[in-house]
């Protein structure tokens, strides 16, 4: 061995080259003077020249800034003791990390001299450190997100070795001692024997085995493990292997098998069609429905194609056509039989279990539904009666026509029946039906094949003539329906002659409308009736401006509606004494350039432009809310309301929202409901549908009364006065005004009082204008009066002030 001490160099080299191969170096600070002194390894790993002075702070300044309040806490452990202070530091690029230790140096008083130290490279060993905690963490981590720990069995010992996520697992302490058979107590007693033996034959053949079974851990809860196990080397009688909490996946494919189960079932007995489709479109599986839908068997309908399963017209119809995939949409199939099948399908698209996907398809059969709207849509745009075209079809057939490039060629005829209501009214509605098809049957064969027949209502045909220069020109056309029209006609063993008003039209322009058209032959045919009963007449320039000037004031008229420029009269109902019983309720139009207009101006106008309804509402809302107002202490009892009569015309009882619409006027108004009466003309009572009846009956339960009005003037009143369903009878003013000079209208007046007190209705004379009238109708016992002989119609300001007074004054006289 060499003696160091004979050759200093040599130990120094040697001392160099080991603080190299350890990559260590040597230090050693003295703290009065602040020098430092570093060996030549240390110079050599921090790259300081040999020959260079370096100090305390240059030192200092090599250190990553992060690390410098620890550089002062490493500081203030040297000079507080002698033991060693170990410190970790990064360089200035936080590249290279180094060990730093030391030990203090004291003097004789305990006080510090120098401070004598090593650095190491520890790089490597930090980066390695790092990596191996943070494989433990990531390992860690993993376990617990795959509710997975690991084990070892001691097959001589019996002892296990667990992981800290199996504790956790099985419900056992963390560090409880483990053995094999502690192991097999927490397995479910009725797997117990089982897994006993799988787990003997992996230490007896040490073959890698795979099990699932049940746990009840200590808590009682119940778990499921799917354990995997095998030997760990053949040296060592010891078995490693994993186990996993898979309860919750467990339970997930349970559900979700019964879930498939039961979809499956669902598809099977559903009734409506399903089938599953490649992406070729072709039949992959159908449930029974579907099979019964189409008349195939499955077998027959596997491998089918979706051209295949549809009707060749429908096929026929969407070639060519985008969006023509049979994955949504309505289609028309087609059953073994050749049949059409009309179905709605919705699909959605699923992946197999393989990655393949396909076409989940319902078929709804809407066969039925299809054929109820197609005969919903005839019947909306056809006449049930007739089985003509009514006015929905009327309308897109105009519009269809006068959109086309041959315009000028059309002709409208308006056909009005003449007399028809005294058929109706003398031998019955069934006899007027039948009246009403024979004719249109006769203008269905007598026409070209250019002219369509539609029927508008009641007694109304409208003839459309496509080309009316093949029919012979517009007069031609309509002395040929005239004809057709003027006709007897065989019912029931009678001849009926008839015959009917016509107005005709052409276009006026390439603007006219249908409503136009429909407009100046509705014009012309009340110009024919004024001249007599089966005229014809054309739609001049000065009908077509007359009409036109209609058209204006019914825009004029709806516009007043909605903006209430419309006003109401009062004019008082009274009894034989003057007491003021009811008020009839008389509409106005104070019109901004014609002045007051009175009804017989413009109800016309609202009848023509289906403005009744509209109104009815109006008058019934503005005079309940206006009576809802009138002095109390006044009418046929003390302390009672003054009766709001109103009389309706668009809104009647065959309308459902009839009682609907009654009702909700007297809640907003708070009217008081035995206030309330509703005069309407004796057609709108007749024949009315049980329904009806019932909604009447129904407001009369609450109250309101029901008059009729002007009756008399039926063909059969007297006979049908029993069925009316109404309290009051109005007797019409043109019985009134000859009663005390014509015995006939005498008669009737007293017949109608008769007949009203019998069936226990009251009687109101209309039109009564002098005193002999009104002692005459109070002779025969006429309840109640109304005339100009006791009040004109008055504005509502005065007719207020017409109750404050009290009685009307009645003439004396007998």
């Amino acid at each position: 061995m060499a003696n160091f001490a004979d050759d200093p160099a040599a130990e120094r080299d040697l001392l160099l080259e080991a603080q190299r191969i350890a990559s260590m170096g040597s230090w050693m600070i003295e703290v009065g003077t602040g020098r430092a002194y570093l060996s030549d390894g240390l110079r050599l790993l921090c790259s300081i020249p040999r020959d260079t002075s370096v100090s305390v702070e240059d030192l200092v300044a090599m250190v990553h800034p992060d690390d410098l309040v620890a550089i002062g806490e490493f500081r203030d452990r040297l000079h507080s003791a002698s033991a060693l202070a170990e410190l970790d530091v990064r360089d200035q690029t936080g590249d290279r990390a180094f060990l730093v230790r030391a030990r203090a140096e004291l003097d004789e008083s305990g006080g510090l001299r120098a401070v004598h130290g090593t650095v190491q490279d520890v790089t490597k060993i930090r980066a390695l450190e790092r990596q191996l905690s943070q494989d433990g963490r990531l390992f860690r981590e993993t376990q617990r997100v795959a509710r997975m720990g690991t084990w070892e069995w001691d097959t001589e010992t019996d002892e296990c070795l667990w992981s800290s996520m199996l504790y956790e697992l099985a419900g056992i302490d963390l560090g409880a001692k483990i053995t094999y058979q502690d192991y097999l107590r927490i397995v479910h007693p009725d797997d117990r024997a089982w897994v006993d033996q799988r787990w003997r034959e992996l230490a007896a053949t040490r073959v890698p085995v795979e099990c699932e079974h049940r746990v009840v851990r200590p808590d009682g809860k119940r778990r499921v493990f799917r354990v995997r196990g095998e030997a760990a080397d053949s040296e060592r009688p010891a078995m490693i292997g994993t186990c996993q909490d898979v309860t919750e996946q467990r339970s997930t494919e349970t559900r979700m098998q019964r879930s498939s189960k039961r979809f499956t079932d669902l598809v099977a007995i559903t009734p409506v069609g399903i089938a599953l489709f490649d992406d070729a479109e072709r039949v992959v599986d159908a449930n029974d429905a579907l099979c019964s839908l189409l008349g195939m068997d499955l077998d027959k309908l596997r491998g089918m194609t979706a051209d295949q399963l549809t009707h060749p017209d429908d096929r026929a119809n969407r070639r060519g056509r985008a969006g023509a995939a049979f994955h949504g949409g309505q289609r028309v199939l087609v059953t073994a039989a050749g049949k059409p099948v009309y179905c709605e399908l919705n699909a959605t698209v699923s992946v197999t279990d393989e990655g393949r996907r396909f076409w989940l398809v319902v078929f709804a059969d809407v066969t039925d539904r299809r054929r109820h709207a197609e005969r919903l849509r005839h019947q909306a745009t056809h006449d049930e009666l007739t089985g003509l075209p009514g006015r929905a079809a009327v309308k897109e057939l105009l519009a269809s026509l006068l959109g086309g490039r041959d315009y000028e060629r059309i002709a409208l005829l308006f056909c009005d029946v003449d007399n028809f209501k005294r058929v109706n009214d003398s031998l019955g509605h069934d006899v007027g039906d039948e009246l009403i098809t024979a004719l249109a049957r006769r203008l269905e064969r007598g026409l070209p094949p250019s002219c369509t027949v539609a029927r508008m209502s009641g007694d109304e045909y409208v003839v459309i003539c496509a080309d009316v220069d093949e029919a012979g020109g517009v007069e031609v056309l309509a002395n040929q329906v005239a004809s057709l029209l003027r006709t007897a006609v065989p019912v029931r063993g009678q001849l009926l002659r008839v015959s009917a008003s016509i107005g005709a039209a052409v276009p006026s322009g390439p603007e006219t409308t249908g409503a136009d058209l429909l407009r100046y032959a509705d014009a012309a045919m009340f110009t024919a009736k004024a001249r007599g009963t089966g005229r014809v007449s054309l739609a001049s320039d000065a009908l077509i401006a007359s009409a036109n000037s209609q058209m204006l004031l019914e825009g004029q008229l709806r516009e007043a509606i909605a903006n209430d420029q419309l006003v109401l009269h009062y004019q008082p109902v009274v009894g034989p004494d003057g007491t003021v019983l009811s008020a009839e309720a008389l509409v106005r139009w104070p019109h901004p350039e014609r002045g007051l207009l009175m009804p017989g101006e413009f109800l016309p106008v609202a009848e023509q432009g289906d403005l009744q309804g509209d109104l009815d509402r109006w008058v019934l809302r503005t005079a309940l809310a206006e009576a809802a107002e009138w002095p109390q202490l006044c009418g046929g009892v003390l302390g009672g309301g003054v009766g709001i009569a109103v009389n309706l015309a668009g809104l009647v009882p065959g309308d459902p929202e009839f009682v609907d619409t009654v009702a909700a006027v007297v809640a907003e108004t708070g009217i008081a409901w035995d206030r309330v009466i509703l005069e309407l003309v004796e057609t709108s009572l007749i024949d009315l549908p049980s329904r009806s009846r019932e909604a009447m009956a129904e407001l009369v339960e609450r109250g309101v009364r029901f008059a009729v009005d002007d009756f008399g003037t039926g063909y059969s009143s007297l006979a049908r006065l029993k069925e009316l369903p109404a309290q009051i009878i109005k007797i019409d003013r043109r019985f009134v005004s000859g009663v005390a000079t014509d015995a006939s209208d005498f008669a009737v007046a007293r017949a109608l009082v008769d007949m009203a007190r019998a069936m226990g209705r009251s009687c109101v004379a209309e039109g009564v204008e002098n005193a002999t009238q009104f002692h005459v109708l109070r002779g025969v016992g006429v309840d109640a009066y109304q005339g100009w002989l006791l009040s004109r119609p008055i504005p509502a300001r005065d007719f207020r002030e017409v109750l404050k007074l009290g009685p009307v004054h009645i003439p004396s006289g007998a």
